[in-house]
């Protein structure tokens, strides 16, 4: 299969058909912690920040599906299989997301740690009032504290990189899955 080559899009509706008709190996692209908060049954955790297309299993007779959030990192990750040779695969299209409004089974952890996005408003929240609150009482100096901070969210709102998500998704506690 070529770079050129189709994708394979399968919307929540075929794959709740499949999952009830066929063996479906289903891989779940988003990182530990998005998993284990949330994730369709039967559905293994790969990330696509540690994805490696020679850790699918392709062997038997189930349906690869790759999916995520909302399509775009199981899109990535179908390109590096594309890329890599792969064929037989699909991914569903508007993931978890699309599932969810369908009311689609998803299996909840509710000790799960929150949310990389949640983490990164608190975080980035705490340094802006932190730097602003230093800088008012103690010195004008900290508030490049929150400039600084201001400038990575514009950074990560333009190239769609958040260098503060990538760094709290290494924590231990982001990286369990049960």
């Amino acid at each position: 299969m070529t770079p050129e080559t189709k994708l394979e899009l399968i919307d929540a509706l075929t794959l709740k058909s499949l999952t009830e008709t066929e063996k479906v190996h289903l891989i779940d692209v988003r990182e530990p912690s998005e998993y284990a908060a949330e994730h369709i049954p039967g559905a293994k955790v790969l990330p696509l920040s540690k994805f490696q297309p020679e850790q699918v299993d392709f062997s038997g007779d189930s349906k690869v599906v790759l999916y995520c959030q909302s399509g775009k990192r199981s899109n990535q990750a179908a390109q590096k299989l594309i890329n890599a040779g792969f064929s037989d695969f699909a991914q569903l299209q508007g993931g978890i997301t699309d599932w969810k409004q369908l009311n689609y089974p998803t299996k909840i952890n509710k000790n799960a740690p929150i949310s990389l996005m949640r983490q990164v408003q608190i975080v980035a929240g705490s340094l802006v009032f932190t730097g602003t609150i230093l800088g008012a009482f103690i010195s004008p100096w900290f508030l490049i504290l929150s400039g600084f901070v201001g400038a990575g969210l514009v950074f990560a709102g333009v190239s769609n990189t958040c260098a503060m998500a990538m760094l709290l998704a290494k924590l231990p506690y982001n990286q369990r899955v049960k």
